[in-house]
């Protein structure tokens, strides 16, 4: 009696990436690496991290209405959510083994591989999926965009309307702090 030998399982197709970050703020560059990571995969989850070490500007539930607000029209298919933690922990909560990363510059890339390469120690079976900036993007980083807004620049080239208002507002509270006397 001969036995066929068992082809291979092959994984299910993945359906749901994660794109993590800080996203303090939401840039344009940002918003371009998950419409385009939506037109790849049916889900896309956009994982906000909580990361104490970091000052920002926005808080997590800030960051997390913000982006919910700027994706609504995306119904479902794009969610956004806050963790903290392992991203691989994480990953391993969602229905997915896809990590989305943006890369603006080749200086991006050395870090974004270290992570990646981390990432798979921690978890082979996750894989990370890199998508560059379109050009007009490439020069936009969160911490810019704040010191920029901050100090009164024009920054609407650089994020999304709901984000400039956000922004707008943090600026006003801020120059109303400073304004008011200490005694």
């Amino acid at each position: 009696m001969l036995m066929k030998a068992k082809k291979p399982q092959k994984s299910s197709p993945v359906t749901t990436a994660v794109f993590p970050g800080s996203f303090d703020p939401l840039t344009n560059g940002h918003v371009d690496i998950i419409e385009r990571a939506s037109e790849i995969f049916k889900r896309v989850i956009v994982a906000v991290l909580f990361n104490p070490s970091k000052d920002a500007l926005f808080s997590q539930g800030e960051r997390v209405e913000l982006i919910t607000r700027q994706f609504a029209r995306y119904k479902g298919r794009v969610s956004v959510v806050s963790f903290s933690g392992l991203l691989v922990d994480f990953v391993h909560s969602t229905d997915s083994r896809v990590i989305i990363r943006g890369l603006r510059a080749i200086s991006d890339f050395d870090y974004e591989a270290q992570m990646a390469l981390i990432n798979r120690k921690l978890a082979p079976q996750i894989e990370t999926f890199f998508l560059t900036a379109r050009e007009e993007h490439s020069y936009i980083s969160s911490t810019v965009v704040k010191q920029v807004a901050l100090l009164g620049g024009d920054v609407s080239g650089m994020v999304p309307k709901v984000v400039l208002d956000a922004l707008s507002k943090k600026r006003l509270e801020r120059d109303r702090l400073r304004a008011k006397p200490l005694f």
